[in-house]
């Protein structure tokens, strides 16, 4: 198993103004951080002008979509927000894009946009990223396909630069080793060059808040219970070692935290950036 060099993201969405937003960039960046990543709805502000400002904010900090949900735009619209923003950028975005989260059927309805079948929904997928190959021409706009059931691993071993691990809330070691295995079948003679994602819903050992318990169905206890892989549990030299052992055991390298978690997570990136 190809072993990539360790590299850390931060999901966030702006609150307050651009002083607030940009001040949050430059905070992630100084912490040695490598992305900035920020989710996709209509609850929140749109991705693409938000990572624009953070990444005018910052020097090197690279910015990207965790991720674009499918549905919401047509893979033609998707691909020329995405291009626009490598371009203005320097290359400093990364195009992540899935399926969408059942949350999102609600938010395509209201932009009257169909949701489609787990397929129809898979193949807009690849068809806004073969859009953005078009568009790019010899630019090369690095893409995240987050990946959870054997089709979408299937698609990202065939086209994604980076693919992460969209594993349910509760899965194990064992679940994710399997998932990374038919990642790499799939890639076939690429493999070595997906460098797999993972996002960690909490880290440490205090309580896991309130919001977080309601968006993954599920406390502390029972991440604990099931070596939930959501969950990166102790201290900074405790959390690195896990890592460590998780990158050994599926070829995890690129992990992202929620920005609640930026400075309680900054040792730890400290420790393995780059290594």
């Amino acid at each position: 198993m190809s072993e990539h060099k360790f590299r850390f993201g931060v999901v966030v969405t702006p609150e307050g103004g651009r002083q607030e937003w940009a001040a949050t960039a430059r905070r992630v960046e100084e912490l040695g951080y490598s992305t900035l990543l920020m989710p996709d709805g209509l609850q929140l502000l749109s991705p693409f002008p938000s990572l624009a400002v953070a990444a005018c904010a910052t020097t090197s900090l690279r910015v990207g979509t965790f991720v674009l949900a499918g549905p919401l735009r047509s893979p033609r619209a998707a691909a020329w927000e995405g291009h626009s923003l490598s371009v203005l950028t320097e290359g400093r975005f990364d195009f992540g894009i899935g399926t969408g989260r059942p949350q999102a059927r609600q938010f395509a309805e209201e932009l009257g946009r169909p949701w489609g079948t787990a397929a129809e929904r898979l193949r807009e997928v690849a068809e806004s990223i073969e859009q953005l190959r078009s568009l790019d021409g010899d630019r090369h706009t690095p893409v995240l396909v987050a990946a959870g059931g054997p089709q979408a691993l299937a698609l990202a071993g065939r086209v994604a630069d980076m693919a992460t691990l969209a594993a349910p809330a509760l899965a194990g070691r064992d679940h994710l080793v399997d998932m990374a295995a038919r990642l790499r079948e799939a890639a076939g003679d690429r493999a070595d060059d997906i460098e797999i994602a993972m996002n960690l819903f909490a880290v440490g050992d205090d309580e896991i808040p309130q919001w977080t318990q309601k968006f993954i169905g599920a406390d502390r206890a029972t991440l604990v219970a099931h070596d939930s892989q959501t969950l990166l549990p102790g201290g900074p030299a405790e959390m690195a070692d896990e890592l460590l052992r998780r990158r050994d055991a599926y070829g995890v390298s690129y992990v992202s935290v929620n920005g609640s978690y930026l400075e309680q997570f900054a040792p730890v990136v400290e420790r393995l950036a780059g290594s």
